[in-house]
């Protein structure tokens, strides 16, 4: 017999058998309390100490070529807000490459930039990001300055249609229209564009895949790609389409010319 003081009884006789059968009972109370994957790491350990959790990271997208590749675009909480997809951008700048170089870019409805910065990027010379929401257009020009762009990029803060109407400001290469799905801007749009254009000028459209917009006869799809919700297409009108791109082979089929 083993006499012991047990969980602060007094001291009372104790056979080895009830002695382990008692053991094995404490020592499964402790794992019931702690969880059935509790930590054994003895305490103080650095091992047992519990991490703060992570901060979620807020929305972005990444430029995905040229010398800001990586570069993380804030995407804001703004209605219509909908930026374009890695995947459809990879698509249209492997269209774009052989144009990129010292073009003229206009990003209408910018939002986070990630078409007219991913063009600068790649080696086009000076982009205009047109965008009306002010919560939108501050993080767009903060993203500007920290890449040390502002001779390059300029963000005007302004409804694209009314902006359209302003005094030109010169003309573009390149076009980027993707507004909200639900404001139905293409055709106004489109109608006021052809003085900004530049003779060998390529306009792209993103639309809505269930709802395309109908063009007039003088646009005409030059490239065109699809996903489940959105139809994206490069546009010449009709007294520059002559010109073409060289054919794609990079799409594995999800685009058509």
């Amino acid at each position: 017999m083993l006499y012991r003081e047990w969980a602060g009884l007094s001291v009372e006789a104790v056979s080895p058998s009830a002695f382990l059968r008692r053991k094995k009972l404490t020592i499964f109370r402790v794992i019931t309390q702690n969880g059935a994957h509790g930590s054994t790491a003895l305490r103080g350990h650095p091992m047992s100490r519990q991490r703060p959790a992570a901060a979620p990271a807020a929305g972005h997208v990444r430029i995905i070529g040229g010398r800001w590749r990586g570069t993380r675009l804030p995407v804001g909480d703004a209605p219509g807000l909908r930026p374009t997809s890695d995947r459809v951008r990879e698509t249209l700048f492997n269209w774009l490459q052989p144009k990129i170089a010292n073009a003229r870019v206009l990003d209408l409805f910018a939002g986070t930039g990630a078409l007219g910065l991913e063009a600068l990027s790649r080696g086009a010379r000076e982009a205009i990001l047109v965008e009306s929401a002010p919560e939108v257009a501050e993080p767009l020009r903060k993203v500007i300055e920290r890449l040390d762009a502002s001779a390059q990029a300029t963000v005007v803060r302004a409804d694209a249609l009314r902006w359209l109407q302003a005094p030109l400001h010169g003309r573009f290469d390149i076009v980027f229209i993707d507004p909200p799905f639900d404001a139905g801007l293409w055709s106004g749009v489109l109608e006021s564009l052809p003085p900004w254009l530049s003779a060998d000028a390529w306009v792209y459209l993103e639309t809505p895949l269930a709802q395309p917009p109908t063009l007039g006869p003088d646009w005409i799809p030059q490239r065109e790609g699809r996903t489940r919700e959105v139809r994206y297409a490069l546009y010449r009108r009709i007294d520059g389409a002559t010109a073409t791109l060289a054919p794609d082979s990079s799409t594995g089929g999800a685009a058509t010319a």
